[in-house]
């Protein structure tokens, strides 16, 4: 688990996505462009850091959020302006790609 990217639970979500813009991975340990996608927002953590918060929920232990934000592949990558869902991103894209969503979230 990174310092970066935390782990977030039913009880630590809407605290996380609170404040400011946080991108929560929507994914699952079995799913493999999960684990292809995982490193890339590594490292857009590390170049956001102080910008965007980035966290990852496992759909299998919190499925009713996952079907709260209609998330229904994976990875699903949701951005949250304070608290409020303003976009998501689906499935595994290239860093360049994720880096330009993410810059016009901000």
């Amino acid at each position: 688990m990174s310092d970066l990217i935390p782990h977030l639970t039913d009880k630590t979500f809407a605290e996380a996505v609170a404040n400011g813009t946080t991108i929560v991975d929507f994914w699952a340990p079995w799913c493999a462009p999960c684990r292809e996608i995982a490193p890339i927002t590594e490292v857009l953590a590390a170049e956001f850091k102080g910008k965007v918060s980035f966290a990852k929920l496992n759909v299998d232990d919190f499925t009713p959020l996952s079907e709260q934000y209609d998330v229904l592949s994976m990875p699903t990558l949701v951005i949250f302006k304070d608290g409020e869902p303003t976009d998501r991103i689906v499935g595994s894209l290239p860093i360049e790609q994720l880096r330009t969503r993410i810059q016009q979230a901000i």
